[in-house]
């Protein structure tokens, strides 16, 4: 099967125990009902099960990354790149992105070599 990038706007199941290992501090029943056209849900999935997340908020040219997680198992393989990838080529409006630093050392990593450039509060990234 192949690697492929979704919008999820309705969690089945499946979607849910997925979710709650991608975040088990959260309730991923909680989450299908803050869902809209300006806050979104992007995931990978492969095999019929998600394997990374980000949530995504959009106000109008601006856009921002929260949660964005790939499951452990899963790490440094390109999932993560890909998802990003999907999430910015998806949403081609939005000429700028932000994320807030979590402390997390291998997150501030995958940011740099994608290409988000650190500031006090987090990582940006702008379309040329």
């Amino acid at each position: 099967m192949k690697l492929t990038i979704l919008r999820l706007q309705r969690l089945s199941a499946q979607d849910l125990v997925d979710l709650s290992k991608i975040w088990p501090q959260d309730d991923p029943a909680d989450l299908e009902n803050r869902l809209d056209d300006r806050h979104r849900l992007y995931a990978a999935k492969f095999n019929d099960r998600l394997l990374a997340a980000v949530k995504v908020t959009l106000n109008e040219a601006q856009g921002e990354l929260k949660d964005f997680m790939v499951r452990e198992v899963t790490r440094r393989r390109g999932v993560g790149s890909y998802l990003l990838e999907e999430v910015l080529a998806q949403n081609a409006a939005v000429t700028r992105w932000r994320m807030a630093k979590t402390g997390d050392e291998g997150l501030s990593t995958f940011m740099r070599k994608q290409g988000f450039i650190a500031d006090a509060d987090g990582w940006v990234w702008q379309r040329a």
